[in-house]
């Protein structure tokens, strides 16, 4: 039965209800994982979205360039809709039927469909693109990149889980075994994997790195810092050639 539940097309509930898309192994095709997003944030990862908000904006206002941006992976929009917070339209981009779908429900701004792969959207459509832990989920990361920078003219804001944290053995292991899907496909990058990814990806641009780490420890001193070790960190690529 299991096989051949993997091999079909769709997978449907016993009431005929759609579950699975496309037969796809992504945790953002499956609505077992996806009804479950914004019951997360609002939980047991609150104060950890609110460290990770704080280090997006102080990365990104640096660049006042920046008044628009797409976010793709928006997901159901929760860091979508933040962006007007700090002072910057955004538009949500995203392969997913089912994390779009609550999205239109919680976001009144423009949402787009689409392959992150191949942006549908001209040169230069947006200030900045946003990546908020959904670039671990890339087959072919450079490409990324470089459609990033083909539709956002100043740069890139990443949001990332971070590799260099004691979690990720945690994270690995409950792979192993099947217990969270939300790690099944994923790729884990540290400040300097992804630094390096974009000079791969960006060899004739011009453009500046700055990050920082968060995702520490309640009890620990700090919260933030300029160290490559924390569950998330954050990374804005600034383009000076423009």
């Amino acid at each position: 039965m299991k096989e051949l539940q993997r091999k079909s097309k769709f997978e449907l509930a016993p009431d005929g209800e759609l579950r699975n898309w496309q037969g796809r192994r992504e945790w953002f095709f499956n609505r077992d994982d996806t009804d479950h997003y914004e019951e997360y944030y609002n939980g047991p990862y609150k104060r950890q979205e609110i460290w990770q908000k704080r280090t997006l904006q102080e990365l990104i206002t640096q660049d006042t360039r920046v008044e628009h941006l797409l976010e793709f992976g928006c997901g159901t929009s929760r860091f979508t809709r933040w962006w007007q917070e700090i002072g910057i339209e955004a538009t949500g981009g995203d392969i997913s039927p089912f994390m779009l779908a609550q999205a239109r429900q919680l976001f009144s701004g423009d949402l787009v469909m689409a392959d992150s792969h191949h942006m549908p959207f001209k040169d230069h459509s947006f200030d900045a693109l946003a990546f908020i832990t959904t670039f671990e989920y890339y087959k072919d990361p450079v490409k990324v990149i470089q459609e990033a920078v083909r539709v956002g003219k100043y740069g890139i804001i990443f949001g990332m889980m971070n590799r260099n944290t004691p979690k990720y053995l945690r994270r690995r292991m409950q792979q192993v075994f099947g217990q969270n899907n939300y790690y099944v496909t994923a790729h884990f990058y540290t400040p300097q994997s992804l630094k390096d990814l974009i000079a791969e990806a960006l060899p004739d641009r011009d453009y500046t790195i700055t990050w920082n780490a968060t995702g520490l420890p309640k009890w620990f001193p700090k919260q933030q810092w300029q160290v490559p070790y924390g569950d998330f960190f954050g990374l804005h690529v600034q383009l000076n050639d423009v």
